[in-house]
């Protein structure tokens, strides 16, 4: 097993599981480190996607979209933007989840 093969099925592997807590469930604080831990699957399936054909010469256009995501995801303003209004969401209703679309209905 290759080193861009382990990478590949890792990134994939944070992938799904990120993506199955986000379906799961229903507590925001949940859902936002979710999507943190499906992009850090995507960086690594962008680190396994670097080697050309097998050779050991590296493609530096993933590396460059890895580490302009890592910047990004470093200044974290979409995580804290989440936060915060998750925050304001539980100063509102008390409650740190979404409420259900039924439960609205009169």
């Amino acid at each position: 097993m290759s080193a861009a093969f382990f990478y590949a099925l890792a990134g994939t592997g944070l992938f799904s599981i990120g993506l199955h807590a986000l379906l799961v469930h229903r507590h925001l604080l949940r859902k936002i480190l979710a999507i943190n831990v499906m992009g850090s699957g995507v960086f690594l399936v962008l680190a396994a996607m670097a080697t050309r054909n097998g050779i050991a010469i590296l493609d530096p256009v993933p590396h460059a979209m890895i580490i302009t995501g890592i910047v990004v995801a470093v200044a974290v303003a979409a995580t804290a933007l989440a936060l915060v209004l998750m925050l304001k969401l539980t100063a509102e209703t008390g409650h740190a989840v979404l409420p259900d679309s039924k439960e609205d209905k009169p």
